[in-house]
């Protein structure tokens, strides 16, 4: 017979009893008592009769039954509690019971940044590491194992590979022990809220002239720093290392009068770019807007660049293109 806790072995011994003498027993139980037996119950749908015959045997040393016990436990204590506690109050631990039993399995950590999410799991057992992985989702699993050791990622992959089913009873161990160590170091410690990249984002979406003014103010204080920002920073020009697969889908998103306003004070290479991926009568049309054009604000054609830019970010979060360019970059062969 599997380990079983405390609250599992009174459970069972509960359902076993059946209806009548269980109600006798949890009239003298706290209400947290109460709970706690309520959530395991919940999660019974059958019990084998050496398992019940074991523990009926190790409290009273005498239990007789010739079938298995199938007595759905949800079913069961719902039967039970109100002849204990009142319609009311049973309605109250039943809806904190269902709350419990749908508690998401390491929701604490997934906010946690994944840099220090790994250094944390870093030292577990490559199985236990696989188990918090897989509930992560995938995006926040890859980040999460980008940062584990080299040889200790592959020990948890392969164990991610080879991962069947878990006993739910796993899955809250792993998921509370995880969730005590991080209270008791301070989950507030755990969250990045600042850094580089953070600095280059908010400056990715500043309009130019705030962006350019913090970045020469950058560069007075700390030019090391101002130059790590630069580098991951994306900016309009950075739009002639699109490919044309996603210049072509960025075009589909903009309207032409914005175009031919940002494209005012655009290189010749960045114009060439956009020519190349219009069709022949549009970028003729686009030529020609561009050389009847007069003088224009400034701020007019940083705001329309901005805008431009931000099409450019939604569509690569959808997956429709890649910004390339930025430092750490993907290369394409």
């Amino acid at each position: 017979m599997a380990k079983l806790t405390g609250p599992q072995k009174a459970a069972i011994i509960l359902l076993a009893l059946g209806e009548e003498a269980s109600a006798q027993i949890l009239k003298n139980l706290t209400t947290e008592e109460i709970k706690e037996l309520g959530v395991q119950m919940s999660f019974i749908q059958g019990i084998k009769k050496e398992v019940s015959e074991e523990l009926l045997e190790e409290f009273t040393s005498q239990f007789d039954s010739e079938d298995n016990l199938h007595i759905p436990g949800d079913h069961f204590i719902r039967s039970v509690l109100p002849s204990v506690l009142g319609d009311n109050k049973a309605s109250e631990i039943m809806n904190k019971i269902e709350m419990e039993k749908q508690r998401v399995p390491f929701k604490h950590v997934r906010e946690i940044d994944a840099r220090i999410l790994a250094n944390f799991i870093k030292n577990e057992h490559p199985q236990t590491v696989a188990i918090i992985l897989v509930h992560l989702g995938h995006d926040k699993a890859s980040q999460v194992i980008s940062f584990l050791p080299e040889a200790f990622q592959f020990e948890v992959i392969n164990r991610i590979a080879h991962l069947d089913t878990v006993p739910p009873d796993l899955i809250r161990e792993v998921d509370e022990v995880l969730e005590k160590e991080l209270v008791s170091m301070g989950k507030e410690s755990h969250q990045l809220l600042g850094g580089i990249p953070t600095v280059a984002e908010i400056l990715n979406l500043s309009d130019r002239r705030t962006g350019d003014g913090i970045i020469q103010a950058m560069e007075d204080h700390d030019p090391e720093l101002a130059e790590k920002v630069r580098k991951l920073m994306f900016v309009f020009e950075d739009l002639g290392n699109i490919s044309d697969q996603g210049i072509r889908e960025l075009l589909k998103e903009v309207r032409n009068e914005e175009l031919t306003l940002a494209l005012k004070t655009a290189s010749e290479d960045l114009k060439a770019k956009i020519f190349k991926n219009l069709s022949q009568r549009a970028s003729q049309m686009l030529e020609e807007d561009l050389t009847m054009m007069g003088p224009v604000r400034l701020s007019d054609v940083e705001t329309a660049q901005q805008n431009i830019l931000n099409i450019a970010r939604r569509l690569e979060k959808e997956g429709k293109l890649v910004l390339a360019g930025k430092e750490g970059g993907d290369s394409f062969v």
